[in-house]
């Protein structure tokens, strides 16, 4: 794409693990799940590593994490007539929210607790 993005719509690129990249254009209102859709439908993803059998595999990750389907570009206040860069995966199921959060702090010792003086 160039950077005659339209303003009222997000160009979004995606990255695959593979290294290959590809640029669409959506609107606030898409979702996770629309996107990952119209990539399936449009995309032709080569090399075993890629290939997937539903759209429902694909994930999208920004800024280090998995997005839902539900949510819309619009929720994540991405910048209309920008380009905004996530990676798309192929993961049949998304980790358990805050499952890393926990596990970090686990192992730094960390607790959710405070003391008032």
């Amino acid at each position: 794409m160039t950077s005659s993005t339209p303003a009222d719509m997000i160009n979004l690129r995606l990255i695959l693990v593979s290294g290959k990249t590809k640029e669409f254009l959506f609107s606030p209102n898409d979702s996770a799940a629309d996107i990952a859709k119209h990539v399936y439908d449009t995309w032709p993803l080569d090399g075993e590593e890629e290939q997937v059998s539903s759209p429902n595999i694909l994930r999208l990750i920004y800024q280090g994490r998995f997005l839902h389907g539900n949510v819309t570009l619009g929720a994540l206040k991405l910048p209309l007539g920008r380009t905004t860069v996530m990676h798309l995966v192929a993961r049949e199921n998304l980790p358990e929210p805050n499952s890393q959060g926990q596990r970090n702090r686990e192992k730094t010792g960390e607790s959710n607790c405070c003391v008032i003086l």
